[in-house]
């Protein structure tokens, strides 16, 4: 009588050891880059002197191959008679607000991706789609996404756009901070593009010491707030103005970082994933271990 194969026993064993590899949290755990360097770059937007161009929407496009009209189109300040929000075709809009005591000088507001210190964007995606730099960006990989959105959904400031007129390869739209621009040594499109330099750019750090000293300097021409200096952890672009920012449709918000119980829920199940290919390769050894017992079988007959 033949004993079962010894090879054939060492076979089903490395067979399944290979595939419930597979099934380590390792594979398939997200690891998004979340780097806080001092370093860090922002924009320091004083909307007290903003005078409503839409220059910087014209330089946007421009920075990032878009198509647009002449610059002389932006003159037209009709479309901020509504409140717009970037979305796919404009990735920073100018929004104006009527002063209930001054209606002769409205404040305009630029508006785009804040690229927060602790971006909910970032917690939310469960493929590491999205990463904060330690230049200040929070960028967006095409090759990782998987289209989920949730970073939509996550984003308290409400930016993140989606492609949804493409059927195939649809991306993100959101700031990049002029990421490609700023590789060149140059600045953002939108600081560029300034007339009156209502856009600073710079380490953020210094950037809110340059704040404070211009709330300090003439506190009756600024509200005593810098807004993005602490909401949700802090925000790579910063905002002066001379009334209550939730009369400029900015949200009001805790200093408390956005992302919690939706990282350690979306990581926790994305960690204990089990890809199809490892799944399939634990049904295929299983079924070739069966195959094989059963030929050891007849053999012993």
């Amino acid at each position: 009588m033949k004993s079962p194969s010894r090879r054939s026993f060492l076979k089903a064993g490395t067979a399944i050891t290979a595939a419930a590899a597979g099934l380590t949290p390792r594979v398939a755990q997200a690891g998004p880059a979340n780097i806080l360097s001092p370093d860090r770059l922002g924009v320091l937007v004083d909307t007290t002197v903003c005078i409503g161009c839409r220059n910087c929407e014209w330089a946007c496009k421009i920075a990032h191959d878009m198509p647009t009209p002449p610059l002389e189109t932006y003159e037209d300040a009709a479309p901020m008679q509504e409140m717009r929000r970037p979305d796919e075709t404009a990735l920073t809009v100018v929004n104006k607000y009527d002063h209930p005591a001054r209606p002769d000088l409205p404040t305009t507001v630029k508006v785009q991706c804040m690229h927060c210190d602790h971006p909910a964007c970032v917690s939310a995606c469960i493929v590491g789609a999205i990463s904060k730099q330690a230049d200040g960006a929070v960028l967006w990989d095409t090759d990782m996404c998987i289209g989920c959105r949730y970073c939509m959904v996550a984003c308290p400031f409400q930016i993140p756009a989606f492609e949804y007129h493409k059927a195939i390869q649809p991306r993100i739209m959101k700031c990049d901070f002029c990421t490609d621009r700023r590789k060149e040594g140059k600045l953002p499109g939108c600081v560029e593009a300034c007339p009156v330099e209502a856009l600073t750019f710079g380490p953020r750090e210094e950037l809110v010491r340059v704040a404070r000293d211009k709330i300090r300097r003439n506190p009756d021409r600024y509200l005593d707030h810098i807004y993005g200096e602490r909401e949700v952890g802090g925000t790579s672009w910063m905002y002066l103005a001379d009334r209550k920012f939730e009369e400029l449709a900015f949200p009001k918000l805790a200093q408390d970082p956005a992302p919690g119980v939706s990282e350690s829920i979306q990581h926790g199940i994305f960690a204990y994933f089990v890809p199809p290919v490892s799944l399939y390769a634990l049904l295929g050894a299983v079924m070739w271990t069966t195959r094989h017992k059963h030929d050891d079988e007849v053999e012993l007959l």
